[in-house]
């Protein structure tokens, strides 16, 4: 399989989360709300590495659909992050926009997705 770039721009994406909440457990000794980040945003990567090896095509849909809701949850987190001060404008901005590229590139996977789908049966 050739290299995707929504495959490394996740994988990308997930090493900067876990450089952002290993900052935010050391230096603001922030516990839970880091955790949530941690879980949603390296999730993404790893729910499109899965499909990459789907059974079926609309297993491959609901992998991808899964990694959209955690991108979802994971501006959630950001936004949280950030109205109460854990994250500066300038720690999250960056991620922020990150997130909402994954969301955008997962969102037309899908629709490409689906759309194959029907065409074939």
């Amino acid at each position: 399989m050739g290299r995707s770039i929504l495959r490394d721009k996740s994988f990308t994406f997930a090493v900067r989360v876990v450089r952002v909440f290993q900052h935010l457990q050391g230096a603001r000794k922030e516990f839970v709300l880091s955790k949530q980040l941690l879980r949603s945003g390296t999730a993404i990567g790893a729910l499109i590495r899965e499909a990459e090896y789907a059974e079926s095509k609309k297993d491959f849909i609901h992998k991808l659909s899964v990694a959209q809701k955690e991108a979802n949850e994971t501006v959630y987190w950001l936004d949280l992050l950030l109205a109460t001060d854990y994250l500066t404008t300038d720690e999250s901005s960056s991620l922020h926009q990150d997130v909402l590229e994954l969301l955008k590139m997962l969102t037309s996977s899908i629709k490409t997705a689906k759309n194959d789908l029907s065409t074939n049966h």
